[in-house]
């Protein structure tokens, strides 16, 4: 507990079917090696302030974004492994930044305000959630993921997520999975992530099965979710 972790990359996303994660998996195989932890339930906790400025701030496409969220892999317990994570975007280059810590401590940290670490990242998330003020929970999402690296490099990531659900109550990393689907049941995201270029023979993969770069944000399609219902119950 307490290990401090820092990323610095490009993350690319793409909807696909079901039946086009298949055929880039086929493809992909003798370039990628599956995980260790093979496929996985995460959970991230996204905290915002009550009228969703950092969604709103998100949705907007800025040059600049941030978000604090807190995740697990896997439903957690009291003694779980949990993240606190910073995570900014400038420029199309995602900056990470996350320490980790157990559930109970995480809630005693984010929700009671109790100051649980003291290293440079600890104090700049203190620092962000001070600048906002009145963070809370707002949003838990939770998604199945695999996740593949390339043979020779282990800094080419590409993972898929399915079954991709929100829910604005019961928002603890501790409650089951339940909430309301994102994406249609036949489609998944896939998300490249790398801090140099693409290489070669995934961009032919990428050609050969006409599969093109979205902009997708699992916590911003939450929200648009949350502001319809929001809109309906009004008038």
């Amino acid at each position: 507990m307490g290990n401090q972790m820092v990323f610095k990359r490009y993350e690319i996303k793409y909807l696909l079917t079901k039946e086009q994660v298949r055929l880039v998996k086929e493809k992909m195989a003798r370039y990628m090696m599956a995980d260790i932890h093979g496929r996985n339930t995460i959970f991230s906790l996204y905290y915002d302030t009550p009228d969703f400025l950092l969604a709103r701030r998100s949705m907007e496409k800025p040059i600049y974004k941030e978000k604090l969220r807190l995740r697990s892999y896997g439903r957690a317990k009291p003694d779980t492994e949990v993240f606190v994570e910073i995570k900014k975007k400038y420029k199309g280059i995602v900056y990470k930044r996350r320490i980790s810590m157990a559930k109970e401590t995480s809630d005693r940290y984010l929700l009671k305000g109790e100051q649980v670490q003291d290293n440079q990242i600890s104090r700049e998330i203190d620092f962000f959630m001070k600048r906002y003020g009145n963070l809370a929970p707002r949003v838990l999402l939770s998604y199945e993921r695999e996740a593949y690296y390339a043979k020779d490099n282990h800094e080419f990531r590409v993972t898929f997520d399915e079954n991709i659900l929100w829910r604005d109550e019961d928002m603890d990393l501790e409650k089951d999975v339940y909430g309301e689907a994102i994406l249609p049941e036949d489609m998944a995201l896939m998300e490249v992530k790398t801090a140099d270029a693409i290489p070669l023979w995934f961009v032919e993969i990428l050609s050969d099965l006409k599969i093109y770069k979205t902009s997708f944000s699992k916590y911003g399609n939450a929200y648009k979710m949350i502001y319809e219902r929001e809109k309906l119950a009004i008038g």
